[in-house]
This record gives structure tokens, sequence and C-alpha cells, in this order.
């Protein structure tokens, strides 16, 4: 980002010429579907893809479509693009980035669903998502993950987090406020849905995040375990802390990753997966011990892991995803099946 923006800076020729030989600004297709069936030309309506089989649990695009445009290009050739999501649950307008893995254009998987891994940033989350800047390096790690054998493909979808820029929302419906928490938790998983062969059930679901994006995840995981099975909480907090709460106690208390932890405790379940992330050159691992020791009980399954000369930041996070924690969520959600012969 710091890159782009310095050519920006340095005239608007330079971006252009970027733009122009990346191919950026243009329209991207995910997943290479026969055209609509003769007769039917409602571009929104869902694609004629292959039907699957075999799996019940997989779920065909649902529609509409999105209209994405490429921000990135990678190495390999798969692309980040952006499009703007209108929530029907929330009501929020926001924009959200994704990015598919080579694999998912692969015939030998067009019947198959993919896992979904939602990627939220730190800070306000707006108005962009960093973790589709390509210099992170987020995608990459996914990619030699997968030719490791050591991460599923995953899709990532990569929303923002607020709806502006001047208050922390929580990621929460905060009342009064635009209801973000509905927006994480409803409208983008039914937002890739409507575009990507997913999962119906929760095995094909997880979070990650840095800092604020990490609660967020977290506690999302938290609140929804009957849709979400695992969260990679990287340098993050442990409780709400935006302004906005104030006066609204009960609400705070309803997306407190500590009551609501207590709360799957007494329930007994379903099982969630706390990955935490924290660099040993950064303060908070003292939270997530506590944590981990009063709520990494029952259905609750938690782990730390320590990045050696970690900062807080997305880079030394990627880098700590190589090095186990990519593995460590792959093992416990459902990989897509290709088809055999």
């Amino acid at each position: 980002m710091v890159a782009l923006a310095l050519l920006l800076g340095g005239g608007g020729f330079a971006a252009w010429k970027l733009d122009w030989f990346s191919g950026n600004g243009e329209a991207v297709t995910f997943g290479k579907n026969p055209p609509p069936a003769e007769g039917k030309s409602d571009a929104g309506a869902p694609s004629a893809e292959a039907k699957p089989s075999g799996d019940p649990d997989v779920l065909m695009p649902t529609g509409p479509k999105s209209d994405f445009k490429q921000t990135a290009k990678l190495d390999d050739g798969t692309i980040i693009a952006k499009t703007r999501v209108t929530g029907a649950k929330s009501g929020f307008e926001g924009d959200v980035w994704v990015w598919a893995p080579k694999q998912y254009d692969d015939p030998k998987y067009a019947k198959s669903g993919f896992p979904v891994l939602i990627a939220l940033p730190g800070g306000n989350g707006f108005p962009n998502n960093y973790w589709a800047d390509t210099s992170l390096g987020l995608q990459k790690a996914i990619n030699e993950g997968v030719k490791a054998g050591t991460s599923l493909p995953y899709i990532v979808i990569m929303p923002v987090l607020n709806p502006d820029a001047k208050y922390y929302y929580d990621g929460s419906d905060i009342p009064g406020q635009a209801k973000m928490g509905t927006w994480i938790a409803e409208d983008v998983p039914a937002f890739a849905k409507a575009n990507f062969r997913t999962y119906k059930s929760r095995d094909g679901w997880a979070f990650m995040g840095s800092s604020s994006g990490a609660f967020v995840g977290m506690k999302t995981v938290l609140q929804h375990p009957d849709k979400f099975k695992a969260v990679i909480a990287s340098g993050g907090e442990i409780v709400p802390d935006s302004p906005l709460w104030k006066g609204h106690q009960a609400e705070m208390d309803a997306n407190n990753p500590e009551k609501l932890a207590q709360k799957l405790i007494d329930t007994k379940g379903p099982e969630v997966y706390i990955n935490f992330q924290i660099g040993t050159k950064e303060s908070g691992k003292d939270r997530m011990t506590k944590f981990q020791q009063q709520y990494g009980k029952g259905p609750i399954k938690t782990t730390i892991r320590d990045i050696q000369n970690g900062e807080h930041n997305g880079w030394h996070y990627v880098r700590g995803m190589k090095e186990g924690s990519l593995e460590w969520v792959s093992k416990v959600l459902k990989a897509p099946k290709p088809e055999e012969g």
C-alpha cells in the first residue's frame, strides 16, 4: 500500500500505466462456469454450474453474482478482486475483496465446495482491508502451504471491518450504530455463498484476523459456533473496548468473548478452535494465557503460537501462519474433494 501511495504521488500517468499493464480495474469472473441456459439472460441468476455429486454438504453458488474488479494479481496468476456489497441483514454497504486459489478453477474440483477463510484487518479496517495487499503475503502463504500439503486451498474473503474511520465498532451490533456484527456474521458469509462453491456446514468456515480483527473473529466464532468452527487470532484483544458501548452494558456483555466462552462451556458445545498468535516483541500474551487458562476447556480448544522476534504487524502474523497456524486450522476444517480420474 505504501508503494502504491508513493507511485500515485509521483504522478497519475505512472499509476495509469501500472493498472494498464497489470489488468487492475478489469472485470473478473471466479470459476470457469458454462454460460446461462438458452433463453436465460439474467446475469444475476445462479450460474448453470455442474451439480455437486456425492457430498450433500456442498453448496453451489446461490447468486446473485457480484461484479468483481481486479485489484492485484499474484505470480501464479490468481486474482484479488473487489466488489461492493449491500448487506441484506445489516443494511450496511461496504467493500469486500476476494481471492480464490488456483484449485478453484481446476475442472477436477468443479463439483466440490471450498473452505472459506474470512480475513479481518486491525485498526479501523476502513476504507480498506490490508489483507488484500499482496505485500503481506497471506495468499502466497496459502499457495505455498497447499503445495507443501500443510494448508487447504482457502477462498479468502476480506471485508471492511468498520463503517468509518472514526470509532472502533468491535464488529458488533452496538445500539444506534451500523450493524457491523450482522455484517460480519451474516452478510459477508451470504455474499461468499452467493458467489462461490462453499460448504453448508460450519466445517468449511473460519476466521483469521489481527489486532481488532482478531477480537472480532474470535468473538464471532464464540457467538455463532453453529456457523463457524475456528479462528486464527493474532496479537488480539480479548474484550470489547469501543467507546460506543457506553450506556449499553448488557449488549456489550453479549459481545464479550469471555462471557461467550463461559456460556459455550456451560452448554457443552459445539467445539470451537482458537489459535492465538503473538510476537515475542509485542505485549498481550498475558491476556491470551489468562483466557486459555480460564476458558480453554470443554468445547473450547485453544493454542498459543509464539512468533519469535515477531512484532505487532501483518508480515509477522503471516510468518506465524506459515510456521504452523495454517496447518493447525487446516486440520479442523473440511478440504475440497477432487473428482477421481
